[in-house]
């Protein structure tokens, strides 16, 4: 198997897909034969990310890339949504938040500042209205916790019962939509 090898300062071996390459990332003093059988043990994983990225990648192409037109319509909808929903939400969570920006990001969906302040992907439009509510209260959430711990995950739930089922959609589904972000930068 083909891969790009970085090494650095860290303590141990990784491994990542980043669009349809493979990097492994190494201490500068792991010893070539042993990054090689890190490789092999990890194939099957790699093969398996590598054909899951590839799919998203026929996928978007398929769909071509978002266009500016598309960007900008797609970011004055959410910005009029995406607000209600949080207002929404920030009562039944019981928090205040600060402000809301929307922004074409290519590879988050949402954010959370601890000045309070919720940053939202406009490619959440191109979703359904579940996903978007469980995107809104994971980041709303934050708010009570700064963290991802089983604290946050009772809170989101508590929230909102289906999170588990829409952020799995998400997880699916999202990476098409941003491959087409990525893909109409290129141009």
């Amino acid at each position: 198997m083909e891969y790009t090898l970085i090494r650095s300062d860290r303590k141990s071996l990784g491994m990542q897909i980043k669009g349809t390459e493979v990097i492994v990332r190494a201490p500068f003093s792991e010893p070539q034969s042993r990054i090689d059988a890190f490789v092999r043990e990890n194939a099957e994983w790699a093969e398996r990310n590598l054909k899951k990225a590839e799919e998203r990648q026929e996928k978007a192409d398929s769909l071509g890339p978002l266009t500016e037109e598309e960007r900008i319509g797609l970011t004055k909808i959410a910005k009029d949504y995406i607000p209600r929903r949080a207002e929404l939400y920030a009562r039944v969570i019981g928090v205040k938040y600060n402000r809301i920006t929307v922004r074409c990001q290519k590879t988050k969906w949402g954010s959370c500042s601890s000045a309070g302040n919720l940053n939202f992907n406009c490619l959440l439009m191109l979703c359904p209205r579940e996903v978007i509510d469980s995107v809104v209260v994971h980041e709303l959430c934050h708010l009570k916790e700064m963290n991802h711990s089983r604290r946050f995950y009772r809170e989101v739930l508590s929230a909102f019962p289906d999170y588990k089922k829409y952020h799995a959609w998400l997880k699916k589904n999202g990476g098409v939509l941003l491959e087409r972000v990525k893909a109409g930068e290129e141009e």
